[in-house]
């Protein structure tokens, strides 16, 4: 059998294997695949049709993986929920460790909890959301 099928059928089972993972895992290594199936149409050595599929495989791995991940990586848009962790409110009912308690965040009222009992008319920062209940903690007044 001659080189170039060698190199062929591992192009192809590298780029089956590629296509069923979403991971970016062997893309380089079909790019190096082809270089190396040309390369095996001038150069009889199999070692060094080798030797060029691993170092320009490597090559590539190296120099484009980050840059293209970075354009691939998707951003996470903020939702309505997201922009209010952050963002402070005034309690209207008590908070205390074992009861919730209700906050107005952005017009909106919310059942909140907190590790430290915060009273009436206090005003607290958002810290993160489970569900539909706030978690907060009070700011400190800087009077």
């Amino acid at each position: 059998m001659e080189q170039w099928y060698v190199w062929l059928i591992i192009v192809i089972i590298l780029t089956i294997l590629e296509a069923t993972t979403i991971n970016l895992t062997t893309i380089w290594f079909v790019a190096s695949g082809i270089i190396a199936l040309i390369s095996s149409l001038f150069i009889d050595n199999y070692i060094i049709q080798f030797g060029i599929f691993v170092v320009v495989g490597v090559l590539l791995l190296i120099t484009t993986k980050p840059i293209l991940e970075k354009m691939l990586k998707q951003k996470k848009e903020a939702t309505n929920l997201d922009r209010i962790i952050g963002s402070t409110g005034l309690v209207t009912e008590k908070i205390s460790k074992s009861q919730n308690g209700e906050v107005k965040v952005d017009g909106k009222r919310w059942t909140a909890s907190a590790d430290k009992t915060i009273k009436v008319g206090s005003t607290v920062k958002v810290l993160s959301i489970n569900g539909v209940k706030l978690k907060v903690e009070e700011l400190e007044d800087d009077e």
